[in-house]
């Protein structure tokens, strides 16, 4: 690690605002508030469904059951936040897997209580409801929630299956557990190194062409040992889930989560088609350039990433890379910027690579009531700076929408990477506008890359998820027949000119979303392209874009992502809207051709 960059120099988040230990008597005094909140919704069971006829006092109860919800919800959320960020650090730890997963099993159980909550306002008619929100301005501040609760209405249980659900989902989620900490554990032999997940995929942008083969090597090793494992848990979660699907009458395994994103599944299908069709333009074309440009015909799997000057790549100090992503957040307007200081200011970044700790990065909310926490490795490359400005783009988005409390804070995956992805943009903008020369060229093939990493192989890991669980219906699916899935969909969407060599097979082992959020991935795909629309927007019109875009923020979950590009004339219900996005893209590759 660059000297500037010694691992004591590096922040590390203190949790005591939240709980001080898992003995603290905080963490039972909020169990004991979620039960008391939920004691009082459970008493109004039955009270819906009698005031049906009367929209007046349907309203009042609405207005004041979903107060006692979120109420509960709070405290829920607050002690498994908690929960979550300290196993995240401690996966060397069992005492934090044991709290993490007794938490999960409590939590289940007091929640299961006020399970008729929603299930009985799903029994009502939509102009029930719209008499009822008509009648009561205190239950019209929940429309956008109670939108959203609507959505799974054709797919909902019997109380008692839902109950049951519910009661096993920590036992459930075990499997997801395993996963993690199978990968959190995971060392690889580099050469005379033993390297953690984290620091083995850094390794793989190393300027040595020799460094990152034996980082590729090991991991592809450390990987193809913990296969079985990993294999087994993916298996088991999609069987889990196929069960669970059919019982809720989903039409495919990824219609879940586009109930969850408030998305249409034609909008994600034309979003994929766009993208597909733009492989030969976008990503083959790139990384044949960059064969060219590195004096070779075509890429080993391991040079995807490598940059193209073989010398160290500058490397940037942690005061530097928040004075970057402070000005350029500044640049936008000061309260993105104030907002995001706050997170260096107080304890709320986790910067420090350290043994234990999960790889990856999330800018974590807990609740309205509280903020949020930022994770990350930083090694000090240049994508590290993006990282930091992408999850403070998180951060900045939780915080400017907690005023709308909880439920509604609560943002769909389309619109939740929004501000982080434009946050590496603003970023960006700032490295390229400082750069000349073979920086220039290296700083657009790294911003090419991120955006191959960000749509095309985010669409390909979708691909794969596809055909995994289509797969996964008739049994289950060796890992070399995963293997064999993951080779065919990668080897489409990155082209000719990437060999993947023997043990890239096993790759798919490191994607932890396929385990943890099925059908996540797309939502990156989604949200680049989108803020690629957004930049635009703001190049034609600076001063008028920065109070619409901080309103889009502001607004949460309040709004679908239809009505919340609307003000800016954009429709992502149209393939033109995705294709639009892809042709940005190529323009940064006809750039890079021109310099290649």
């Amino acid at each position: 690690m660059n000297a500037l960059l010694k691992p004591d120099t590096l922040p590390q988040w203190r949790l005591d605002d939240l709980y001080v230990d898992r003995d603290d008597p905080r963490i039972e005094a909020d169990l004991a508030r979620a039960r008391a909140a939920n004691g009082k919704l459970a008493a109004m069971e039955g009270q819906f469904l009698a005031a049906r006829a009367e929209p007046a006092t349907l309203g009042e109860r609405l207005a004041d059951g979903v107060a006692l919800y979120e109420d509960a919800t709070n405290a829920l959320w607050s002690v498994g936040a908690y929960a979550a960020l300290a196993a995240s650090t401690s996966h060397d730890d069992p005492a934090w897997a044991k709290f993490e997963a007794d938490f999960r099993a409590r939590s289940a159980t007091i929640a299961a209580e006020t399970l008729f909550f929603t299930l009985e306002l799903n029994q009502l008619d939509d102009a029930e409801i719209e008499a009822a929100l008509a009648a009561s301005p205190a239950a019209q501040r929940w429309r956008p929630w109670l939108r959203r609760v609507r959505l799974s209405r054709p797919h909902e249980l019997s109380a008692d299956l839902e109950r049951m659900l519910i009661d096993r989902g920590p036992a459930v989620a075990n499997w997801s557990r395993l996963s993690e900490e199978t990968l959190a554990k995971l060392v690889a032999h580099v050469g005379r190194e033993t390297l953690t997940l984290s620091e083995t995929l850094n390794r793989m942008s190393d300027p040595d062409a020799k460094r990152r083969k034996q980082a590729a090597q090991g991991l592809s090793r450390a990987l193809e040992e913990r296969t079985s494992t990993l294999a087994l848990c993916l298996n088991t979660l999609a069987f889990e889930k196929q069960v669970e699907d059919r019982w809720r009458r989903y039409p495919d395994p990824a219609a879940a989560r586009h109930i969850s994103n408030e998305v249409d599944p034609e909008s994600v299908a034309a979003l994929e088609a766009a993208v597909v069709e733009s492989y030969a333009a976008v990503s083959h074309r790139y990384y044949r350039l960059k064969a060219k440009a590195m004096g070779r015909t075509t890429l080993d799997h391991w040079d995807r990433n490598a940059p193209l000057d073989a010398g160290q790549p500058r490397t940037f100090a942690w005061t530097e890379a928040r004075s970057m992503v402070l000005d350029s957040f500044a640049s936008l307007a000061p309260r993105f910027a104030d907002t995001a200081e706050s997170f260096f200011v107080q304890p709320w970044i986790d910067a420090r690579p350290r043994p234990g700790k999960q790889s990856g990065a999330y800018s974590h909310p807990v609740t309205a009531e509280r903020h949020p926490y930022v994770f990350m490795n930083y090694m000090g490359e240049r994508r590290d700076v993006l990282t930091l400005a992408h999850e403070l783009g998180h951060a900045v988005h939780q915080t400017l929408c907690a005023p709308l409390g909880t439920l509604l804070a609560d943002t769909p995956l389309t619109l939740a990477e929004t501000a982080s992805i434009f946050g590496e943009g603003l970023v960006f903008e700032r490295l390229l506008a400082e750069a000349k020369g073979p920086e220039r060229r290296g700083l657009l093939a790294g911003k090419i890359e991120d955006g191959v990493n960000t749509v095309v192989r985010q669409i390909a890991f979708h691909r794969f998820e596809t055909r995994f669980h289509a797969a996964r219906a008739h049994g289950e699916v060796s890992p070399e027949e995963i293997g064999g899935i993951w080779i065919e969909i990668m080897g489409e969407s990155l082209g000719p000119a990437v060999k993947l060599n023997p043990g890239y097979e096993h790759y798919w082992g490191y994607i932890s979303h396929f385990v943890h959020a099925p059908f996540y991935v797309y939502a990156y795909a989604f949200g680049d392209l989108l803020v690629r629309s957004l930049m635009e927007k703001r190049l034609a019109d600076p001063k008028g874009f920065a109070p619409l875009y901080e309103a889009l923020l502001a607004g949460g979950g309040s709004r679908t992502y239809v009505e919340a590009l609307a003000p800016f004339g954009l429709d992502p219900r149209e393939k033109s809207f995705w294709a639009a996005g892809m042709r940005q893209l190529e323009r940064l590759v006809d750039e890079f051709e021109a310099l290649v």
